[in-house]
């Protein structure tokens, strides 16, 4: 199911290494990243991840009705 987590702040330096699954752009001063997640344990690891780069998830969706194909 296709994802998409909004974190406080400009988009860090070396994401590609640390989530290389998700996509990643800047908006309104906002990252976003989105990408495909498997299953429950793939979130919890992801979001395990934002927390240990320090960053802050200020919302976390899935995105119904939108293709994967990321």
């Amino acid at each position: 199911m296709l994802y998409e987590f909004r974190v406080l702040g400009a988009l860090p330096a070396a994401t590609d290494e640390t989530f290389p699954e998700l996509r990643a752009v800047t908006f309104c001063g906002q990252a976003i990243f989105y990408g495909d997640v498997i299953d429950e344990a793939h979130l919890f690891g992801l979001l395990a991840r934002f927390r240990w780069r320090g960053m802050c998830v200020a919302e976390m969706r899935p995105l119904l009705g939108v293709c994967s194909s990321v």
